[in-house]
Parts: C-alpha cells; sequence; structure tokens
C-alpha cells in the first residue's frame, strides 16, 4: 500500500513542480484561491510544506524552523520537491507534523496522504492563478476524491490557519471540480 501512495504522491508533486516552473517575476502578486495569499506566498508555503514534511519522513518534523515559510522561487520549490520525494523514499514510520496541533503524530501512510491532497489542490491553484488550464492525472483522481471526503468538515476549517474552508455544496460528477468543493475551493474561482 505505500509503496502505490508513494508512486501517486510522486505524480501529485511532479505535477506541482511542473506548473510552479512556469511561474514568472511578474506572476507573483497574483491573487491565489488561498484567501488573502499571493502567488508568491503560496510558493513560500508550498515550499516550507516540501521542508517540513522531509524533515518529518527523516523523523524530524517537531524541529518548527524546518515549517518555516520564507520568499522561495521555483527553482527553490522545485529543490524542496526532489529533497522530500528523497526523504520519502524511506520515511519513518511515525511522521511528527507540529502543525496539525492538537495532534502531531501521524501514521506514514496518513502523513503522506496528507500531502499528497495537499499537492492536488495547490498544482491547481497555481495554475488557476496564472490562467492556465489544470488536469487531474488521471490515476489520482479516485485515491485524491478519497483523501478529501476523508477531510475532517466543520467549524476547525472556520479557524485562522485552517488548511481547507468549509465544503461547497456541487452535484459535480468532475473528480477534481469534487477535490476542490469538498475541500473550500470553488472549481469556477478566477483572479
Amino acid at each position: 500500500m505505500l509503496t502505490d501512495l508513494l508512486e501517486l504522491h510522486r505524480t501529485a508533486v511532479l505535477d506541482s513542480v511542473r506548473t510552479v516552473d512556469q511561474v514568472q517575476d511578474d506572476d507573483l502578486e497574483r491573487p491565489t484561491p488561498c484567501a488573502g495569499w499571493t502567488v508568491a506566498d503560496l510558493l513560500a508555503h508550498m515550499t516550507a510544506q516540501h521542508r517540513g514534511f522531509a524533515a518529518a519522513a527523516r523523523g524530524g518534523g517537531g524541529d518548527r524552523t524546518a515549517w518555516e515559510a520564507r520568499l522561495a522561487s521555483p527553482s527553490d520549490h522545485a529543490a524542496a520537491a526532489r529533497d522530500l520525494l528523497a526523504a520519502f523514499a524511506d520515511p519513518v514510520e511515525e511522521f511528527e507534523l507540529p502543525e496539525f496541533a492538537p495532534v502531531t503524530r501521524f501514521p506514514a501512510v496518513q502523513a503522506i496522504g496528507f500531502h499528497l491532497i495537499d499537492y492536488v489542490v495547490h498544482g491547481w491553484d497555481v495554475a488557476r492563478s496564472l490562467g492556465l488550464g489544470h488536469r487531474l492525472a488521471p490515476e489520482l483522481a479516485e485515491p485524491a476524491l478519497r483523501i478529501a471526503l476523508a477531510v475532517p468538515d466543520g467549524e476547525g476549517r472556520l479557524q485562522p490557519g485552517a488548511a481547507f474552508a468549509p465544503a461547497l455544496v456541487t452535484r459535480d460528477t468532475d473528480p477534481m471540480r469534487r477535490v476542490l468543493a469538498l475541500l473550500g475551493r470553488s472549481p469556477d474561482w478566477t483572479p
């Protein structure tokens, strides 16, 4: 199961790297579907998450400095993604993820699923911010939808810093549009 998940995760991360690689300096101040964030903010977050999850995969997730968001370029993001994929190739059995407080320890499979869904969504966020089309890799459709359905909805999503907004009602059958709605993103968002 872990091997299959890691291959799907790799696809999601590399898809997001290809999208981020298209970001130009004049795109950095564009708005994103992440409320209040510019492309620069989103890129800093994505890069920090790669670093933090890489540290967690190596047993050092409790080090808060690994999770610090700072200005990042597309090449910084790509380097952090490569390091993350290397760390995920042989992860510890349990990840410490301090941003998920009050529970901070998760089995590797669950933590990798968290990261996978984040990059399915953030790849779309960047593409939409740049006005690009985005297509979910077919092999990611069912797993991404399954993970999105498992993300708890409710008042926690209204808290400052919540990873996702409250779920939106949708009758859409397209897996990516359903994932986005389940995680509080309007599939029709435009800058």
